[in-house]
């Protein structure tokens, strides 16, 4: 046998001259002092999007996926083969829901810097992303948010007091205090469970929609996660499932550019788009503006009159930008430059919509402005009533016996003995 190596191998002192490796980390693009400019974003004309049948194989149409489907231009018009041609009722509609959840946000929101509740977190600038695409589902289509979709509950018609109640944590709470503040469940609005975990909603997902295609039903369901979550493994193993049993499935990744205090870099953004994990499973993806309501309501539909033609899933990658911290607990100018939601290229999700309604002549800034008054009134009626069940430092809401209930459907015997203990140890202590 030969005893040659190849050059530089093997060898003491080989490659020497050869570069030392260096391991790249990303950095965002402006720190906290800088002057955001987001010049050097790629943002194709409105209306230049093709698109292809719902059916159509993945493969033919890679380039949805590194686009990005647009359908209102800068001057609020609609345009290309993507508008959906809604009718005047769905765009106002879509509008006020848009407009109630900014206003149930900032409620809640000074709800707790007044120490009502000890924890919120908005949608602000994302609102388009969650009202627009349950607009575009079924009414009974199997919604899997994470934790800043509060507008789906709003665009389903779910009472915003029941939704302060679960904030409040207090004596209306359905929850019984058990889920952390902007947790909701609402099984009759078709609304599962949000978890604080990261993307544990997508398998829950794609579970639910092949046990909806084995039984031969005709519900859908559709997933939100956010850019950051998709480094997660549940993130993967959905995608797998979805592709292989090809599940009527919608997978939502909100990219609006933050996770935390992380940018998206650290999820990959820096060497391709989101919607491009798509490809690499099969599955149709779609690159679509998060601020444009039209675009994100286009997509969704198509995407669901694919899955209800048994074509399979699609992921959709919701280009937007988070304006407000991540949550009550954070502080974004510790990380990120102060100016960066003002610069954000793609605009206001309410305003553009707002503005096409205004072009087509069936709304008008003055109805705009009173519309906004009554929705602050109906958010501030609301919370009275809410506060009306208790808030955060009015004591126990709940039974203390409470805790060990609603986990069997028969209590085991062990549980009832900690039950009955935890009760004397709060009588002796006089509680």
């Amino acid at each position: 046998m030969s005893d040659q190596r190849l050059p530089g191998v093997g060898d003491d002192g080989g490659g020497r001259n050869l570069k030392p490796l260096r391991l790249h980390v990303p950095e965002p693009q402006f720190r906290p002092g800088d002057a955001a400019d987001f010049s050097d974003v790629d943002i194709p004309a409105a209306g230049a999007a093709l698109r292809p049948d719902e059916t159509a194989h993945p493969a033919s149409m890679q380039q949805l996926a590194y686009g990005l489907v647009r359908v209102l231009d800068d001057e609020g018009a609609a345009v290309g083969a993507w508008d959906p041609h809604l009718p005047a009722e769905t765009l106002l509609k879509m509008l006020r829901a848009m407009a109630l959840t900014r206003a149930f946000d900032t409620r809640m929101f000074r709800a707790q810097r007044q120490g009502k509740t000890s924890f919120y977190m908005k949608s602000t600038g994302e609102e388009a992303v969650s009202i627009a695409a349950a607009t575009a589902l079924a009414s009974d289509d199997m919604c899997f948010p994470s934790y800043r979709q509060q507008g789906i509950l709003i665009a389903r018609g779910w009472s915003i007091v029941d939704m302060m109640n679960q904030i409040y944590s207090n004596k209306g709470d359905r929850l019984k205090g058990r889920q952390l503040p902007i947790m909701y469940s609402a099984r009759d609005a078709s609304f599962f469970s949000i978890s604080g975990n990261l993307t544990t909603q997508y398998p829950q997902a794609v579970g639910w929609a092949m046990a909806s295609a084995a039984r031969g039903d005709t519900r859908i369901a559709a997933t939100w996660c956010g850019e950051g979550s998709t480094a997660e493994g549940d993130f993967h193993s959905a995608c797998t499932f979805a592709s292989v049993y090809r599940a009527p499935v919608i997978l939502n990744i909100v990219n609006n550019q933050w996770a935390i205090s992380s940018f998206s870099g650290f999820a990959g953004a820096e060497a391709t788009t989101f919607a491009a994990r798509a490809l690499g499973y099969g599955i149709a993806g779609l690159r679509v503006d998060g601020n444009d309501a039209l675009a994100v309501y286009a997509a969704t539909r198509w995407a669901a009159d694919r899955a209800r033609a048994n074509a399979g899933p699609t992921l959709i990658e919701h280009f937007t930008y988070r304006t407000e911290g991540h949550s009550t607990s954070d502080d974004p100018s510790a990380y990120r430059s102060a100016d960066e939601g003002s610069h954000w290229p793609l605009g206001d999700p309410i305003a553009r919509l707002m503005q096409h309604c205004i072009r087509l002549g069936i709304w008008d800034e003055g109805r705009q402005a009173a519309m906004d008054k009554e929705l602050a009134e109906q958010v501030r009626d609301a919370a009275r009533e809410a506060e009306k069940n208790g808030i955060l430092g009015h004591g126990l809401h709940h039974p203390m016996e409470s805790m060990f209930e609603d986990v069997f459907e028969d209590m085991p015997w062990h549980l009832r003995e900690q039950q009955r203990q935890m009760l004397d140890e709060a009588k002796a202590a006089g509680l």
